[in-house]
């Protein structure tokens, strides 16, 4: 049966981790290749380079509600997957060509980044009710390892694999890869077998429905504690974010080649994360490991205020912290998917997964611009010591809610 076969011999379950891998890697690669095409190639103003950031998550604030009642309205989520993906490859390979034909323009970067992330914003709310066919509910913590290790490893590989692509062939044809990763990624989910069995809500209106997803999470503790974390996470991870690289240069005179190592330390502390969160998970449960992760996420940010002195001091200690940030934020994210997966039921999936990614998602551009605000007013490292009070702030909320109250262990 399902639940006797470990993952790794399931084939659908690789064909679903192949596929996020595959995507997420080409994505990493765009991450580079966009910007320098747009800023190098193009001229693109200070202006033009912010809309081009932020118009990729723009879709989450305006069609991720949605999305996620058509998930939970879908017989079949996978056609729509595919289409995603298919839609993002043809998406991005305009790029190159419209660069070859001469008629490539900055507008042109920011509506096909505005395509991208719709169908990303689409796909994510359609995947997260389709993994329940894919995997066995007492698989899916370690399924949810798998799935975000790929994250982690493509923040690990990703990087220098753009950098060499841009390198031999521009960066307008150094994009090819991403369309053709996103191609993969569709055929991969094409193959998948699984039977989807999933019983669509019926329609009662959109916004009737946005409700009741909204009113699933707010009305559940346990749901509205890990909703309400995540906002406060993000928020303040992004306000550090915004004056980090900036930092990082004028405060620390770290070199570039050295903090783009620090974004590598914060991948391979997730590929850690990801493979002790199945055993921890295993032995303590969910909440015990949401728990400590949390009391861990100030770590980094008060290494990163603190640090100073000459290059080779302050770099191994940014380093550790990443490491440690890395495992701590994998570990989280893990066991958030893991719990709102089984405390929602299956007709709320999709809407509950869309609310939490419209709140969660949806707060880093207002943490971002606050980031900036303060470090122009402040100075940077107070916003840093701003940070790891805000997240500092989740320890106490998960410490009083059912989480942090939970002391056993869930039976397996």
């Amino acid at each position: 049966m399902l639940q006797t076969v470990p993952l790794r011999a399931q084939r659908d379950y690789r064909l679903l981790l192949s596929s996020r891998a595959v995507s997420e890697i080409g994505t990493e690669i765009s991450r580079l290749a966009v910007p320098l095409t747009a800023a190098a190639l193009l001229g693109a103003s200070p202006v033009q380079m912010g809309l081009l950031t932020a118009v990729s998550s723009l879709p989450s604030l305006m069609f991720g509600l949605q999305a996620g009642v058509l998930a939970d309205r879908l017989r079949r989520h996978r056609p729509v997957m595919v289409a995603c993906e298919a839609a993002s490859a043809m998406a991005m390979a305009t790029i190159p060509l419209a660069w070859f034909a001469g008629l490539l323009t900055v507008p042109w970067l920011i509506v096909t980044a505005f395509v991208v992330g719709t169908g990303t914003t689409l796909f994510r709310a359609v995947n997260f009710p389709h993994l329940a066919v894919v995997v066995d509910e007492r698989q899916r913590t370690e399924a949810l390892a798998g799935l975000h290790s790929v994250f982690s490893l493509a923040s690990v590989c990703g990087p220098g694999l753009a950098g060499l692509l841009v390198q031999l062939f521009t960066a307008p044809f150094a994009i090819v890869a991403d369309a053709l990763s996103f191609l993969a990624s569709a055929f991969l989910v094409r193959s998948i077998r699984a039977p989807e069995n999933h019983t669509p809500a019926p329609p009662r209106g959109l916004w009737t429905e946005v409700g009741e997803g909204l009113r699933a999470v707010v009305g559940n503790p346990v749901l509205r504690t890990l909703c309400g974390c995540g906002v406060v996470i993000n928020f303040f991870g992004a306000a550090f974010t915004a004056v980090f690289v900036l930092y990082a240069l004028t405060e620390l005179h770290l070199p570039a080649g050295l903090i783009g190592l620090l974004t590598a330390c914060f991948g391979v502390g997730g590929l850690v994360g990801t493979a002790l969160t199945p055993r921890l998970t295993a032995r303590y449960g969910e909440h015990r490991v949401i728990a400590c992760a949390v009391v861990v996420f100030p770590v980094d940010y008060v290494i990163t205020a603190t640090a100073s002195g000459p290059v080779w001091a302050a770099f191994p200690a940014l380093a550790v912290g990443g490491l440690v940030s890395g495992v701590a934020v994998l570990a989280f994210s893990i066991c958030f998917s893991a719990v709102v997966l089984r405390e929602t039921p299956a007709h709320l999936r999709g809407r509950v997964n869309a609310t939490n990614t419209f709140a969660v998602q949806g707060v880093l551009a207002l943490g971002g611009l606050a980031g900036g605000l303060l470090g122009q007013v402040l100075g940077l490292r107070p916003v840093l010591w701003i940070g790891a009070a805000g997240v500092a702030l989740t320890i106490v909320w998960i410490r009083l809610s059912p989480i942090g109250r939970s002391s056993a262990p869930r039976a397996r």
